[in-house]
């Protein structure tokens, strides 16, 4: 196998990190934004002591997605930071105000006061901001109108990410951050508080449902090359098992199954994106940027492969470690 579609599967597998560990801390901070209710209150603290002890470690998985981009395709990482400047500093800024916010609203010197509430708000708007963004840049990556020659990006690709597939896929990863987190959420509460979260899970996938509906024909009228990649034989046993995760994923909540909705709901996620990689290839950005074209030097790549083993056997302890001292009882 080519060193450079090596690198991309292990960029893919920290995406997918980096959806499912982080996408359900975002969508705590969703539903942050929503509490209501006579528990109120217990909601947003059950919120915050689950994503308390975690919520940091999981951007590692970001930075490895962007350290492997910068060095191991490095053309196509100056274009998309071109082209999609405004969507990734939004995120950015999305992140930055997240974690200041949430800090803040932590220490603020009167609980539930208007400097705690001020900060709450401003945690759940960056938590929208963040996902929404990223997958609107999703979406120009695989809608074939961000163009790029000689690695100049071509008049009209900055606006790739506003176009109808991107805020539909943008608006799927925000339902989809939701559905994590509520159905997380559900493992870690119990009583009254497990059935507010269940009912969250169910409706936040029921919009998961609506926008995939909304996002398909779209996606066979804008994207075609990605719509007959996720039906060719290479992606299509992923998203299959996918939509078997999903269906099993709401009748476990159904049943109130809840760790079997929660593995159902970390495997569709897992299965979607797989088939996103499995239909985009071979290209990063269609339809000029292509792995190989892109890649850097077999000697670079090579580097990147040799040391990930000396990383990965620095860090998943670590990660390891982390869960199991915090979040022990819950991830049994």
């Amino acid at each position: 196998m080519p060193l450079e579609n090596l690198v991309a599967g292990v960029g893919l597998l920290a995406v997918i990190a980096y959806a499912v560990l982080g996408g359900a801390d975002f969508g705590g901070g969703i539903w942050d934004v929503f509490a209501s209710g006579p528990r109120r209150e217990a909601q947003r603290t059950a919120i915050a002591g689950a994503m308390g002890p975690v919520w940091e470690a999981n951007h590692v998985w970001l930075i490895f997605v962007i350290v492997i981009l910068f060095t191991a395709f490095p053309t196509a990482f100056a274009a998309l930071s071109v082209a999609l400047f405004i969507p990734f500093h939004l995120a950015l800024l999305g992140i930055i105000l997240r974690g200041t916010a949430f800090v803040f609203r932590a220490y603020s010197p009167v609980h539930g006061g208007a400097g705690a509430r001020g900060w709450g708000v401003i945690f759940g708007v960056a938590s929208v901001m963040t996902p929404l963004a990223l997958g609107m840049a999703l979406g120009a990556v695989s809608a074939g109108q961000l163009r790029v020659s000689g690695g100049e990006v071509l008049p009209g690709g900055a606006s790739s990410w506003l176009t109808p597939l991107s805020l539909a896929m943008g608006a799927l990863a925000l339902a989809l951050c939701a559905y994590l987190a509520a159905v997380f959420l559900s493992n870690e509460t119990a009583g009254a508080l497990r059935e507010d979260f269940r009912r969250r899970a169910l409706l936040a996938g029921t919009a998961v449902v609506g926008l995939s509906a909304l996002a398909l024909p779209l996606l066979y009228i804008a994207a075609p090359h990605l719509w007959g990649g996720l039906l060719s034989l290479r992606a299509a046993p992923a998203l299959g098992i996918g939509t078997i995760a999903a269906l099993l994923s709401g009748w476990a909540l159904a049943r109130r199954r809840y760790r079997l909705a929660r593995i159902s709901a970390v495997a569709q996620i897992i299965c979607l994106l797989a088939g996103w990689g499995l239909a985009q290839y071979p290209y990063l950005i269609f339809p000029d940027v292509t792995l190989s074209a892109a890649a850097a030097g077999p000697g670079t790549l090579a580097f990147v492969l040799y040391s990930l083993p000396i990383g990965m056997a620095l860090l998943l302890p670590s990660l390891w470690l982390l869960f199991r001292v915090f979040k022990g009882e819950y991830i049994r």
